[in-house]
């Protein structure tokens, strides 16, 4: 079976075994190009969604109130892509203010997803403006791991002999339906490796990097 059928089947049996996530998807739901299988990355939440998860935060010590304005909220909701444009089953706010800066971190886990999406922030408050520091998504179906790994073994096995898959990483819009996949030496994170970009569509596969 080709990488693509193989992605197509793997998602079409992890969307249907999923249970339908809790939270509150925007009136205005934002959809980005597609992903494997026609699922598209959205953009689900608001700014009214985002500011009351601000103030219901359990994260120790919570979400500063000099973040818990619309402004911020908004700017933030904006950012938050996820793998198919539904909310997650659970997400987490926190964040912390220094003398001029505050940071503001965004979790969220799908159900059956193969991990967490992370989305940190630099805020100003003064001026209400958000600035993504970094993102670290994880929240793509877990079946799609298998899909990966043989998508790679079908072009570039010779890149990753001798090292086990060890997780991917999606990629929002515009780079929707590319993963950059990890292998490591023995599987464990920080081990020796090659990381991959792959794109499930074409079944391209390019080498990215080779960690220390």
């Amino acid at each position: 079976m080709a990488p693509r059928q193989l992605a197509v089947l793997l998602l079409t049996l992890a969307l249907a075994g999923c249970a339908t996530p809790d939270g509150s998807p925007s009136p205005g739901t934002q959809s980005g190009s597609a992903a494997p299988s026609g699922v598209a990355p959205g953009r689900p939440y608001d700014a009214a969604t985002v500011l009351q998860a601000m103030r219901e935060s359990r994260r120790p010590g919570g979400v500063p109130e000099a973040l818990q304005i619309q402004q911020v909220a908004a700017a933030a909701a904006a950012e938050l892509w996820t793998f198919d444009g539904s909310p997650w089953a659970t997400m987490a706010i926190g964040g912390a203010c220094g003398p001029a800066t505050c940071s503001l971190e965004v979790a969220g886990t799908p159900a059956g997803g193969a991990g967490t999406d992370l989305y940190s922030f630099s805020v100003d408050p003064d001026a209400g403006t958000v600035a993504v520091e970094s993102v670290d998504l994880h929240g793509y179906p877990a079946a799609l791991d298998a899909a990966l790994d043989a998508a790679v073994q079908a072009v570039a096995a010779d890149r990753v002999r001798g090292l086990a898959y060890s997780g991917a990483r999606w990629l929002p819009p515009p780079e929707a339906g590319r993963f950059l996949v990890a292998y490591r030496s023995g599987g464990e994170e920080g081990a020796p490796g090659v990381d991959l970009l792959v794109d499930l569509d074409s079944g391209a596969v390019e080498a990215v990097s080779t960690p220390d």
